[in-house]
């Protein structure tokens, strides 16, 4: 707990630095809202520590720097003409770290905003059916252009529709992607789907942590 209180004070003082963002953006520092919901997300498990656990701590700060995180967000991360959620403030692209809004509690898998952000990523992001983690095109990564589909973001999405009464679709996007396995069972970072390659770090953990997550929300969804 005392190593968590740190990093809670730090965030009491950092909160509104900006960031590379997830994806280390090589452009210019962003206030990306994905960065700031991990930020809400840290002062909420530490409010939760005190209210639900008992443990020690000044929860009336925390509870308010959560508060202004949350305000922040909505009023400067939301974009109400397309309701969705974008990459940065500012930014009308999106981004699919924003599918992971309900995986911290930020917001249910359902609400309206969600279910409005998940539309503009299917429109902006897939690709033969696969997600890109952005578009190069919107985002200054200074990286060169031609990524591939990122299979951490696609179990993501498979994570989004079970959880939100897409079962079926939920079902053949994680068929799909199980079959991207390689003959010991490993997946890539990213995957060609025109030459059936892997691509990027293989083994790549973040792939199969979004597996297992992915195949837990298909589960829950089919009890």
């Amino acid at each position: 707990w005392p190593l968590q209180r740190a990093m809670l004070s730090f965030v009491e003082e950092n909160w509104q630095r900006l960031d590379h963002g997830m994806w280390e953006m090589r452009g210019p520092l962003q206030a990306f809202t994905h960065s700031r919901a991990m930020l809400w997300a840290a002062m909420d498990c530490g409010v939760r520590a005190v209210r639900d656990h008992g443990l020690d701590g000044p929860v009336v700060k925390w509870e308010r720097i959560r508060n202004e995180i949350r305000a922040d967000i909505e009023q400067r991360g939301f974009d109400a003409e397309r309701n969705t959620y974008t990459q940065y403030f500012g930014s009308r692209a999106v981004d699919a770290t924003l599918l992971q809004l309900p995986q911290i509690g930020y917001l249910d898998y359902d609400d309206p905003r969600m279910l409005g952000t998940v539309a503009a990523i299917e429109k902006d992001l897939l690709v033969d059916g696969l997600l890109l983690r952005y578009r190069a095109d919107h985002s200054d990564d200074g990286l060169p252009p031609g990524e591939h589909p990122f299979l951490a973001c696609s179990f993501w999405l498979v994570e989004q529709y079970a959880h939100s009464g897409r079962l079926n679709e939920a079902t053949a996007l994680m068929d799909r992607l199980v079959g991207f396995c390689n003959d010991v069972g490993m997946l890539s970072e990213e995957y060609d789907v025109d030459s059936s390659l892997h691509v990027g770090n293989t083994p790549q953990a973040l792939s199969h942590l979004g597996l297992v997550r992915a195949a837990d929300a298909i589960a829950v969804a089919s009890a």
